[in-house]
């Protein structure tokens, strides 16, 4: 049975996912479909510690992206899902009812885990906290990022590379670049030396306050600025509305992406618990986003359509890691993400993962383009 336009989409979040899935649901079904989104331009995400270091980013208005794809966008941060009533509250009193909801609500810095990070740290995980970063770091001498995960690795060389006037710390609670292969490990450490960052590992935060942090065993950090990047978390919305979620109140999803427990309400990027068909959960990336929007779409048009919907397949390729403009780090890895000895250095490496950012951007333009 086809389609019929008394369908309704909505879909949360313009991010990566989202935004690829409003224009597929426009263009794979015949629904009506309205896109929320806390913002009115599209945020390159993984470019934002390009802004934080005082490099210039460019405007991506929402609405030229959306031209012509019948999408109806309302700039709006949602506050509150009502599943029985099948209706989406807003901060602006809106209520956006739906037959089918996509829930792209991203996720964000964990500022909550340790104390003093909310009141005295900085991110580089939304646009607001990366723009007051970056005008902060004017009066700053010492800058120490706290996690040594990609996206604490990338801050601290963009910020040493660019800003050359900053004594950069990074610290780590555990060893750093775990996840790669020996040979990753050393272009990593040779790279950060380069840029004449301090690195410490096996550093747990315990605080964070005004003039640094605090490690566990009480020893003071002194630093002018502090970049939390030490975890993510996500939006409490899909536990309060009462949706299945996991321990880190991720939406559970199904093979097809569609939540356990609410079969109406589908779940992609960084909110959902996405997994492989060996049960192993993918990890928040814009590279697993792009290609479970388009399997989740697809599911959906397919059940409007009266066909079975395939389930997700997925593997992974590489882990792309800049080091400023000038230097990357490419390490492949196999279909679980465990890592190889190959790896990709230099300024080959920097072209490569900035092809990949571009691509990223490139697939919001054009989300039906293979990606996986």
């Amino acid at each position: 049975m086809a389609p019929t336009t008394q369908e309704r989409i909505v879909v949360l979040g313009a991010g990566y996912t989202g935004l690829a899935a409003a224009k597929l649901a426009a263009r794979w079904t015949s629904a009506e479909v309205t896109l929320v989104n806390r913002y009115d331009r599209f945020v390159e995400r993984v470019r934002l510690h390009q802004l934080a270091a005082g490099q210039p980013l460019r405007d991506r208005p929402l609405t030229g992206l959306l031209e012509g794809t019948g999408v109806r966008l309302v700039v709006d941060r949602v506050t509150r899902i009502d599943p029985g009533a099948r209706t989406v509250r807003t901060e602006g009193g809106r209520d956006l009812a739906y037959d089918h909801l996509v829930y792209a609500l991203g996720s964000q810095a964990d500022l909550d885990s340790v104390p003093g990070a909310a009141e005295h740290a900085f991110t580089v995980a939304d646009l607001d906290h990366a723009r007051e970063l970056a005008g902060r770091l004017g009066e700053s001498r010492v800058v120490a990022v706290a996690g040594g995960g990609l996206t604490g690795i990338e801050a601290a060389a963009e910020l040493a590379e660019s800003r050359p006037e900053l004594k950069v710390r990074l610290l780590t609670g555990g060893k750093l670049g775990s996840g790669l292969s020996e040979r990753g490990r050393r272009h990593l450490a040779r790279a950060l030396r380069r840029l004449a960052i301090d690195v410490r590992e096996d550093a747990k935060v315990a605080e964070v306050r005004a003039d640094g942090l605090v490690l566990d065993g009480g020893e003071h950090v002194a630093a002018d600025t502090v970049v939390w990047t030490a975890g993510f978390t996500v939006p409490g919305i899909a536990r309060e509305s009462g949706f299945a979620v996991d321990a880190n109140g991720r939406l559970v999803v199904d093979a097809t992406l569609r939540s356990v427990s609410h079969p109406e309400v589908l779940g992609i990027g960084d909110a959902a618990a996405l997994r492989r068909p060996d049960g192993q959960e993918l990890r928040m990336a814009c590279a697993t986003g792009m290609p479970t929007a388009q399997r989740a779409v697809r599911s959906l048009a397919d059940r409007l359509a009266g066909r079975e919907p395939k389930p997700l397949r997925f593997r992974y390729l590489n882990q792309c890691i800049s080091l400023g403009r000038r230097d990357g780090l490419i390490q492949f890895v196999r279909a679980d993400d465990s890592p190889v000895e190959a790896v990709l250095t230099g300024r080959l490496a920097a072209r490569y993962k900035e092809t990949i950012v571009r691509g990223a951007f490139l697939f919001q333009r054009h989300p039906g383009m293979p990606v996986g």
